[in-house]
């Protein structure tokens, strides 16, 4: 439900006006340096209002390390790491209890839950919570040693030029999306298994739990149906696996084959736009057309990258730990 991972384990919590959200890492081996300065970093490159196309909300992002750390370093038990909500204006989601945004989770969350549910923000469906994913991230990218992981922002709004896309969106005040791509070099041959725990299975899994990600493609991905097979195939050209052409971004039969691990991801528009718009009246019944309140991102997928470097790094500890590459103490 809220879990992920088998030995590196992860556990997400809390709502986007709660007081706080929070992430529980169970796994993590003992004597891992950590400490708030360490996470700032990466939770700079996803904090809104920094960059153009951003929502305003500018939250402190201060990482507050509850249990799991003593004098500085890890201490081999659950570490959970706590984000203070502060800057909230919960007032302007009172509209969404009677008309749900389209291409949000308002309608299915209500139904789901019942009415229960804490609407604010988005809640427990939140990119806030992305935060969380980040600080797990920080500790994973602290395990993974040698192993460099990249995602860079490859396209806004179908433009290669970040600024033309979100001048688009400025101009029609609308939302648009975004294309990542990620790179993990340096990752040994063999990580995965072959069908349900491929590679590719853990890493779509955890880079589906990341809010507005509607699609993932590995190497060539949907272009390799287009090619012929003597085109698609990656010719081997040493003994340490290195291939002329890495067509299969990294994996074969759902393990690494020792050549760059590459993936993209498909950021949706974000579902909050100043357009106008139609959806269901849940008192009345009847379609209305009403704009989205609030403060929101015109681009979400700008702040995407580090969540999206942050989920890789996770699974890929956890796969390193499966094969017993992390040991319980950190040396």
């Amino acid at each position: 439900m809220n879990s992920f991972g088998r030995i590196f384990r992860i556990q997400i919590f809390g709502e986007s006006h709660g007081d706080f959200v929070g992430i529980l890492i169970d796994g993590c081996p003992a004597g891992v340096p950590l400490s708030p300065e360490i996470f700032q970093e990466d939770l700079m490159r996803r904090r809104g209002g920094l960059q153009k196309g951003t929502t305003p909300r500018a939250e402190d992002d201060i990482p507050l390390l509850k249990t799991g750390v003593f004098a500085g370093k890890t201490t081999g038990a659950p570490i959970t790491i706590l984000f203070e909500n502060k800057n909230t204006r919960s007032a302007d989601y009172e509209k969404t209890r009677e008309i749900p945004r389209p291409g949000h989770a308002d309608f299915v969350a209500q139904q789901k839950f019942g009415g229960y549910e804490d609407y604010r923000g988005g809640g427990h469906f939140s990119g806030r919570l992305t935060a969380c994913l980040v600080a797990a991230g920080v500790v994973a990218k602290q395990l993974v040693g040698s192993v460099a992981i990249t995602a860079t922002l490859q396209e806004v709004g179908g433009e290669a030029s970040i600024e033309k896309g979100i001048e688009k969106a400025m101009a029609r005040q609308d939302s648009v999306g975004g294309i990542i791509e990620c790179v993990v070099k340096g990752l040994p041959i063999g990580l995965g298994e072959p069908f349900f725990d491929s590679v590719e299975s853990l890493l779509s899994h955890a880079i589906f739990s990341i809010p507005a990600v509607r699609g993932i493609e590995f190497g060539t991905g949907f272009a390799a149906a287009r090619m012929f097979g003597s085109e698609h195939n990656d010719s081997l050209v040493a003994a340490d696996g290195t291939t002329a052409t890495n067509h299969a971004g990294g994996v074969v039969g759902g393990l690494t084959n020792g050549n760059a691990l590459t993936f993209r991801v498909a950021i949706k528009p974000t579902s909050s736009t100043p357009q106008q718009q139609k959806s269901l009246n849940t008192t009345t019944g009847e379609q209305t057309i009403f704009a989205v309140k609030g403060r929101h991102d015109l681009c979400i997928a700008l702040r995407v990258p580090v969540v999206v470097e942050a989920v890789t790094a996770i699974v890929l500890t956890d796969l390193l730990m499966l094969e017993q590459r992390i040991g319980r103490i950190n040396q």
